[in-house]
């Protein structure tokens, strides 16, 4: 079978090499100051808004797991249901944990 020759095109990079650098980075060592956490090392600069954040994770997941504990009950499978408990822990272990990356982001200049 013969490879027959196909024309993408200018590669789309050919753009983006004529471009001059950017500007210094935001965040030391991080190539355009990606973010590396959600208000906890950049970003969000409210305390009270990573609190709401660590809070906003823990009902989410708290929610979900009662649905599925609900459905797990009504079906008798109690071993799911022991695997929705373990889950609800982990919720609230990283509920606590953020709530203590918060509290020291008010503690921090």
């Amino acid at each position: 079978m013969a490879e027959k020759s196909r024309d993408h095109g200018p590669d789309p990079w050919e753009e983006f090499d004529r471009l001059p650098p950017a500007g210094q980075d935001r965040v030391g060592g991080l190539p355009g100051g990606a973010p590396q956490g959600f208000g906890f090392r950049t970003g969000v600069r409210s305390a009270r808004v990573a609190f709401g954040f660590a809070v906003y994770a823990l009902v989410l997941g708290s929610v979900l797991v009662v649905c599925g504990a609900i459905y797990f009950i009504s079906r008798g499978q109690w071993l799911w249901l022991g695997l929705m408990a373990v889950i609800e822990t982990a919720f609230v272990l990283a509920f606590a944990r953020l709530v203590v990356l918060a509290r020291n982001r008010r503690s921090a200049p």
